[in-house]
């Protein structure tokens, strides 16, 4: 069994991208593996309810011309074209994460952690779907399997604030200072949505790895 922990943000393009590489990897690989979906903020300083344009919060964020953003987000059009993942940037709107983290941690307790964060990243990529909105996020979760009347009652609390947070400090003591952040086995770290090769690299790895401590074992 290789045990596979993922730093990632539902705001993060590359994530996107970086999950799906990581998936196939694992579906081409002839071993078990566990993956754990945890939280990080890009922006966390993005107040409750305040919603920003794509290009317009990155052309402040890097003082760059909208016109920059664009071509800088065509090379991610391209490359999720290639993987069959549709970026629609014109429709994608920043809005703070916090809320959805908490309902992926809710979805992971009951193994739902993977088609909740493939749907949550669909809707803020694909279909410019606003992730603080408590309506989104209880219909999301709703698609993927969960009591959409829990989630609501859940997000009217700060049940998982704790659980987001811990995975926050975690990836700085790890030293991961973005995103998307793969951890395999506490072992072998790969930064960033590489390609599918190295992903099944690190798979073999840490199975060879735990096969070596077995037999010392």
């Amino acid at each position: 069994m290789v045990n596979v922990e993922v730093w990632s943000d539902v705001a993060c393009p590359w994530c996107y991208l970086g999950k799906h590489r990581l998936e196939k990897a694992i579906d081409a690989f002839d071993g078990e593996v566990t993956v754990t979906w945890k939280s990080f903020q890009l922006d966390p300083s993005i107040p409750h309810g305040e919603h920003t344009p794509h290009a317009e919060a990155l052309s402040k964020k890097f003082n760059a011309p909208v016109e920059q953003i664009a071509q800088m987000n065509q090379r991610l059009i391209d490359l999720g074209a290639e993987e069959g993942l549709e970026y629609n940037f014109d429709d994608y709107i920043q809005a703070n994460t916090r809320d959805a983290h908490r309902v992926l941690h809710m979805a992971q307790e009951r193994g739902l952690g993977g088609p909740m964060k493939d749907r949550l990243l669909k809707a803020q990529f694909t279909e410019g779907a606003i992730v603080d909105d408590l309506d989104v996020l209880s219909g999301l979760a709703e698609e993927v399997g969960l009591d959409g009347s829990a989630v609501r009652a859940m997000l009217a609390t700060d049940r998982y604030d704790d659980e987001v947070q811990a995975d926050i400090d975690e990836a700085a003591a790890l030293g991961a200072n973005g995103v998307p952040f793969f951890v395999f086995d506490r072992a072998f770290a790969v930064s960033g949505a590489q390609p599918v090769e190295l992903f099944a690299t690190a798979l073999e790895r840490s199975r060879e790895r735990a096969a070596t401590s077995a037999a010392q074992g």
